[in-house]
């Protein structure tokens, strides 16, 4: 087996990984993942023992139990480019011998729960709701540096997702949830298409002090788009990285995500730390 070399693969000088600054040990099959650091703590607020304890730049990690089952809370910050180093690295805290810089021949399926925070696109869906996504289609370039390859379902939606941008460069890919978490943690909460962005503002059809004409038609186009009669509910900038990545590597992943803003009635929630506590307090009960 190729030795896997140390500029690719690259650790601390205690052995831990580079950026999350991990052990495996540290790591539990079961990874929430969140982008804001803050957030850490007020999930790992309610478990029942912590283990481990461990922050590197923006990427805080709690490792715990609550309920007999051991749970993993980190902080990716923002943005598909963390997301790119996060699951990498935990995924190769599991499934690479670091020691001794080979892939273990039996890889762990790891299990990636999203609790994130989105704006939805459409009146009906409230702020301060919660949507479940059935699908991420990316605006972002992460996944064109891998070898990714659509289902025959993710290309009919990828292929339908041209037309969401009229940007030339930009070619969006669509990712499906995990089927599996799907069933067993959604409940009677939205279930929508989430359009991951690679920014905030402009690419998201914001406009502050530069005016982008026709980043402000896309979020009037945006609420009309539907595939099997599933609804682009809500645009944030984690969900189709974290799909995609989860889908190569061989995991699960499914993105839960608290609707603080709603973009087309321009309101924005009036207790969002409140509506962040129900979305953790939902997910941890249907975990344990």
């Amino acid at each position: 087996m190729i030795r896997i070399p140390e500029s690719e693969l690259i650790l601390n000088r205690d052995g831990s990984i580079y950026h999350l600054s991990l052990h495996p040990e540290q790591v539990a099959d079961t990874i929430i993942t969140v982008g804001d650091p803050k957030r850490v703590s007020m999930i790992s607020d309610h478990f029942d023992r912590l283990d481990a304890s461990v922050r590197k730049r923006e990427f805080i990690t709690h490792t715990g139990e609550i309920g007999g089952k051991r749970l993993t809370v980190i902080s990716t910050g923002i943005g598909p480019d963390n997301i790119d180093i996060a699951i990498n690295e935990l995924d190769a805290l599991v499934n690479i011998d670091l020691e001794n810089r080979e892939p273990k021949s039996n890889p762990v399926s790891l299990r990636f729960i999203r609790m994130g925070t989105s704006g939805s696109l459409h009146p009906e869906i409230p702020v301060d709701s919660l949507v479940v996504s059935a699908y991420g289609i990316g605006l972002d370039n992460v996944m064109q540096f891998y070898p990714w390859s659509p289902s025959a379902e993710e290309k009919e939606l990828e292929d339908l997702a041209q037309g969401l941008v009229d940007v030339d460069k930009v070619h969006p890919y669509a990712v499906k949830a995990s089927d599996v978490l799907l069933e067993s943690l959604r409940k009677d909460e939205t279930l929508g298409i989430t359009l991951t962005s690679p920014g905030f503002y402009g690419p998201q059809g914001r406009s502050l002090r530069i005016k982008n004409p026709d980043a402000e038609r896309m979020i009037e186009l945006l609420p009309s788009f539907s595939y099997k009669g599933i609804p682009l509910t809500n645009i944030e900038m984690e969900t189709s990285a974290i799909y995609g990545l989860s889908r190569l590597l061989g995991h699960q992943a499914l993105s839960f995500n608290a609707i603080l803003a709603n973009r087309i009635t321009r309101e924005f929630s009036p207790n969002p730390k409140k509506a962040v506590s129900n979305m953790i307090e939902t997910v941890l009960r249907r975990l344990i």
